[in-house]
């Protein structure tokens, strides 16, 4: 299989990683006329995704803060596997995104269309605000540059194999590269291992070893909420100030008002 999208369902407690997943298949075929690889440990529904990449594999669990709003709560976070991600997709060319991304439109298609082998995003935005969020700068105030985990195309090439080998074992080794790199957050973040991957790929510089997504990433916090999602149109609330898009796809990280309505089926 030549290309398609591929995500991490691993659910926890409380959130179902599966239902937000089962969303992005519906709309990656919808927006991107893609096909979508699952890779999860739960149950799945049928004919949804392309395939099921069953991981039983022990993970290393973490503990996370799930904000709903001004509440939350720790709840388990299942996210080392996503290093593996290049052994395990079944694509030569995969865009790898969080479940919580609501596609709304066809600019992550270019990605498939040109010819850099890895792209990542560095810059973000916070819907409508222009919030300064530091902690997306840099993944310590003295250390390298923040990457975004969130969305990353790459394609099955010897300098990629290089790559999520060394974040296999960033993985593996990151209580040193926690100290290492100066990061205060004790939690294993994705983020922090793709940064610091990139950045022994530059030869510990800065440099173009990881080029940029197409378009631009556009973010809801986890204390705004999800407010409704009506084909390409969505409304967050922010600050109690509602918020109105149309085709324009956004990573939504209030999981609880994500899955609230997920559960209704209005995907």
């Amino acid at each position: 299989m030549s290309k398609g999208i591929l995500v991490h369902a691993f659910n926890n407690e409380e959130i179902d990683y599966v239902k937000q997943a089962c969303m992005v298949a519906e709309r990656a075929k919808k927006y991107l006329n893609l096909p979508t690889s699952v890779i999860t440990d739960c149950k799945v529904p049928k004919n949804v995704f392309d395939n099921v990449i069953d991981f039983k594999t022990p993970q290393r669990y973490t503990s996370k803060l799930y904000n709903n709003g001004n509440r939350g709560k720790h709840l388990t976070f299942k996210n080392n596997a996503r290093v593996l991600s290049y052994d395990l997709s079944p694509y030569k060319q995969t865009l790898m995104i969080d479940t919580d991304i609501i596609i709304c439109d066809d600019v992550y298609k270019y990605c498939f269309e040109q010819n850099n082998p890895l792209l990542m995003y560095k810059d973000a935005y916070h819907l409508g605000q222009n919030l300064d969020y530091n902690e997306f700068n840099k993944i310590s105030d003295s250390s390298v540059d923040f990457y975004w985990a969130t969305c990353v195309y790459f394609i099955k090439c010897k300098q990629n194999k290089i790559f999520f080998d060394l974040l296999q074992h960033i993985e593996e080794q990151w209580p040193h590269y926690r100290m290492l790199y100066q990061i205060v957050q004790q939690t294993y973040r994705n983020d922090f291992a793709f940064s610091i991957g990139a950045h022994i790929m530059n030869n510990h510089s800065k440099g173009n070893f990881v080029n940029p997504m197409p378009g631009k990433l556009f973010y809801t916090i986890d204390k705004d909420i999800t407010h409704d999602i009506t084909d390409d149109r969505l409304i967050f609330v922010s600050n109690n100030n509602p918020i109105a898009t149309k085709g324009l796809t956004i990573h939504a990280m209030n999981k609880y008002s994500l899955e609230e309505l997920l559960w209704k089926k209005v995907f």
